[in-house]
């Protein structure tokens, strides 16, 4: 069974990472139209905090850069993906400054038709992403997995060979799910052989469909992103302990909800094989991500 310090000393890719700011409200705001309860609208600092315990506090840094690469440092992270939008943002200059450290990707939004499959080749050849993003409840409107509006941009991520990170299952704001059922999954990777699709989020209560996708796709994978160790589905462990040792990639969830201490406290007792950690943590995402 690995160690703590056998974990650390494999070099992990995060898959999900922010570096906090001053105002990490914003992060959330695109959301704010959707929202209908009054927790939502005004209470909630981050939208599905009514899941979380012990929410990271940050707190004011002299250099919020140097702060997550230090946080990263001590629990053996070697890289991680943080988004871009093309402003100055803390993920930008993380990327800018440590670019051995941090890369980049960015959310699409096909409801801004031929306008986001520009701004995705754009943030491709001028600030060198690796991977797109979706959240399909969170757009407004709502845009399913599998609709067409998507197509344009599935169809650029396999021309220039970048994977599509997707959120799926129950969102944990409080949206609507249906954007997000698991079994849309299944037409786009029939129609987009090439595309590489990660599913972010969970997946829940779908993870035997999950399960079920992945077998028969391989272009598809899973990434534990918003998870706490202690949390990852059974049906995730047990494919990845088996057929599924190239498809299941670690990510994180910090600072939004998840703190880097408890993840890493919490990863030893995952109940993973010795020869799948390195896959996990490292291997699967330094080859679907091209690093």
């Amino acid at each position: 069974m690995a160690t703590a310090a056998d974990i650390k000393q494999i070099g992990a890719i995060d898959l999900m990472l922010n570096v906090p700011g001053e105002d990490q409200r914003g992060w959330y705001e695109f959301m704010k139209p959707l929202f209908l309860d009054q927790d939502s609208r005004e209470r909630f600092e981050m939208p599905a905090e009514y899941m979380f315990k012990d929410i990271p506090k940050v707190g004011p840094q002299d250099d919020y850069v140097a702060y997550t690469v230090a946080e990263m440092d001590k629990h053996g992270i070697a890289r991680a993906m943080v988004g871009l939008d093309g402003s100055e943002t803390p993920n930008a200059a993380a990327v800018r400054r440590h670019p051995d450290r941090f890369f980049g990707s960015y959310q699409a939004n096909p409801n801004r038709g031929m306008d986001g499959v520009r701004d995705l080749v754009r943030m491709h050849r001028d600030h060198g992403i690796k991977a797109v993003t979706a959240f399909p409840s969170g757009l407004c409107p709502q845009v399913p997995i599998d609709d067409k509006k998507w197509f344009p941009i599935y169809a650029k991520c396999v021309e220039l060979d970048l994977p599509i990170c997707v959120c799926v299952g129950v969102p944990g704001p409080r949206l609507p799910m249906a954007p997000q059922k698991v079994e849309l999954i299944d037409e786009v990777c029939w129609f987009f052989p090439e595309l590489k699709f990660v599913m972010r989020h969970g997946g829940e209560p779908w993870t035997d469909l999950a399960v079920k996708l992945m077998l028969k796709y391989p272009n598809l994978s899973y990434s534990t992103s918003a998870f706490a160790p202690r949390h990852y589905p059974r049906d995730i462990i047990d494919f990845a302990n088996t057929r599924g040792g190239d498809q299941v990639m670690y990510a994180g969830y910090f600072p939004m909800g998840l703190s880097l201490e408890r993840i890493w406290k919490e990863l030893p007792d995952v109940p993973l094989k010795d020869t799948v950690w390195p896959r996990f943590l490292r291997d699967n995402a330094v080859r679907i991500f091209k690093l």
